[in-house]
């Protein structure tokens, strides 16, 4: 499956030419190109080094006027069931895809490939030849949200071996192993791309960069393979204009060093003689965690590149600006270094978060994350450049419990008393443009009976209204300076479950609730000895982050969910709906 096809090649094409498109792009090939009229052949080492070529070249890479077509060299005689599809849009859910490939035939297989690129990828196996065949010609080319599915064949190794005749597995339960981002395993593909580099630098070296007619910044595109937005028109007349750089984690801290020397080269020769530092851009998301506790991963990176660091205050931010500047002052070479080191922690920081939000869109069916301005707008996969998108599930998810409509919960969250002013904004402006936000009733408790230093917010609606409300209470404290820079928001969270329910909760030993406690890494506590309420409740305690908070509160409402389930009466058999119990 190492082996690859590489159509729409000119006549003029040489294995030279191939050789050095191979080595631009940093793909590995462990053989001579072979090279026919019209296509040519090459083997990879691997299978990843196969799917990077037909990722960055397929379509996107031109020789000698022609754009080059590459995908895997199947044999006719393993052009049987197994096919792979390309560039599945990055929000698409698997009930979705596997509804679509369903249209084709019975899927016995569908598994995820591990990519670099920004869509997902699958192999997929159907059950005959015919089925295979048909789901190439309609899916090949296909518009999903704005993507033109890519479809090819992959050798079917066992194609040979049963012949024609073969019908393979057929029935509901002939699907292979489960894989990695099933939805019943929580995962979802791979569909982030790198993070991309945001840096300000003064707006007089903007020409130099950009260079007579583009040619400066057309070469350091070129050979840093960057994909550069020099954002001139934004911020008019102000003394600073962003930089976007979006490329591979080496392919953005190249183009950040090469302007940097562009910038200092332009100083000498300008005669400009103040200090033009290294000035990045960060989501405030992401800085705490770039501080680290105490400080002490800044410290470390300044300790490691020799550089001064500094971050722009929290006061700074606006809802229009959700991004803090982070200042590193000296020499080139050290600059490099640091930009290497925060951007490493600030991908993590990601990397982290947009795991556990992919995790939440399968736990809150319609959940569109994107929607949530989590994230600034202009980088990929991130905040209101992707708002266009449907939502996860808009084509095919269904509410939770097969009702209608999401059913509405009721969560407690507690604040710092202090902040309540804040929440609730001047003439209570600000808690009624959340609510409306959110689509959530929220309401601040009375002050009495309780810890002087906690008030409790009521929030009531459904799991994605829930969400958006203490996402957006999270943020505000920590934007209010209710928790230092250093500090991650943690709060406590109380859901009311039947006292029946409790110890499904709990679990046999405690087993489910030490589970959930190291699947989310939130705190939850069933106070023993607890006398339910008028309703037969009693409060389940949860604490953490607001990942951990979210994530735990969907594994519990999921729980309970299971416990309606099976308190429902078992309907009979035929179409007669189930007779009401007596009392």
């Amino acid at each position: 499956m190492n082996k690859l096809y590489i159509g729409n090649v000119s006549a003029e094409a040489s294995e030279e030419d191939f050789e050095t498109i191979f080595e631009q792009w940093k793909i590995p090939h462990s053989g001579p190109f072979l090279i026919k009229t019209g296509y040519a052949f090459v083997d990879c080492p691997d299978e990843k080094a196969a799917m990077k070529a037909i990722d960055v070249l397929s379509g996107k890479v031109e020789l000698h006027g022609k754009v080059l077509e590459v995908e895997h060299s199947v044999p006719k005689r393993q052009r049987s069931c197994k096919l792979q599809i390309r560039n599945i849009p990055p929000h698409m859910q698997w009930e979705v895809l596997d509804g679509m490939l369903a249209q084709y035939g019975a899927v016995e297989n569908c598994e995820q490939v591990n990519t670099d690129t920004e869509t997902a990828v699958v192999n997929v196996r159907y059950a005959s030849k015919d089925q295979a065949r048909l789901a190439m010609e309609k899916l090949n080319g296909s518009m999903m949200e704005n993507y033109a599915l890519k479809v090819s064949y992959i050798p079917d190794e066992t194609a040979v071996q049963e012949g024609p005749s073969a019908g393979g597995r057929r029935g509901f339960n002939a699907r292979g192993t489960p894989r990695s981002g099933s939805p019943g395993l929580g995962a979802r593909p791979k569909v982030q791309p790198d993070i991309p580099l945001r840096m300000l630098v003064p707006t007089q070296f903007v020409g130099a960069i950009i260079g007579k007619e583009g040619a400066t910044i057309r070469n350091i595109t070129k050979q840093t393979h960057s994909k550069i937005d020099i954002h001139r028109k934004e911020n008019a007349g102000a003394a600073e204009k962003p930089i976007t750089i979006q490329s591979s984690p080496d392919g953005c801290s190249n183009a950040c060093t090469a302007i940097m020397q562009i910038m200092q080269k332009e100083a000498v020769d300008t005669k400009f003689t103040e200090e033009i530092p290294l000035k990045i851009l960060a989501h405030n998301n992401f800085v705490g965690r770039l501080i680290g506790k105490e400080g002490r991963n800044l410290k470390k990176i300044e300790q490691d590149t020799g550089c001064k660091i500094t971050i722009s205050p929290l006061q700074d931010l606006t809802l229009y600006n959700p991004e803090r500047t982070i200042t590193v002052k000296g020499s080139i070479e050290a600059c490099a270094r640091a930009e290497q080191e925060v951007m490493k922690k600030v991908r993590e920081a990601y990397d982290s978060d947009m795991a556990a939000m992919n995790l939440q869109s399968n736990l809150i069916p319609g959940l569109n994350l994107n929607a949530l301005g989590l994230f600034p707008g202009g980088g990929p996969g991130m905040g209101s450049s992707m708002s266009s998108v449907p939502p996860p599930g808009a084509h095919g998810g269904c509410p939770p419990f097969g009702q209608g409509h999401p059913e509405s919960e009721t969560v407690h969250l507690f604040i710092p008393a202090l902040a309540v002013g804040a929440i609730i904004g001047k003439q209570g402006q600000h808690i009624k443009q959340l609510s409306h936000f959110a689509g959530a009733s929220i309401k601040i408790a009375p002050a009495e009976g309780m810890d002087p230093k906690q008030r409790m917010v009521i929030i009531v609606g459904p799991p994605e209204a829930q969400f958006k409300a203490q996402c957006r209470l999270f943020g505000k404290l920590k934007e209010e300076n209710f928790f230092g820079p250093k500090e991650e928001v943690k709060l406590e969270a109380h859901i009311k479950v039947p006292s029946f329910a409790a110890g499904r909760v709990i679990g046999k030993g405690g087993k489910t609730v030490n589970e959930l406690q190291n699947l989310t890494c939130a705190e939850v506590v069933v106070p023993r000895d607890q006398t339910p309420d008028e309703n037969d409740q009693v409060i389940v305690k949860i604490s953490g982050h607001f990942f951990a908070c979210q994530l735990a509160q969907r594994k519990i409402q999921e729980i309970l969910a299971q416990v309606r389930r099976q308190q429902q009466p078992k309907p009979t058999s035929g179409a007669q709906p189930p007779m009401p119990r007596r009392k």
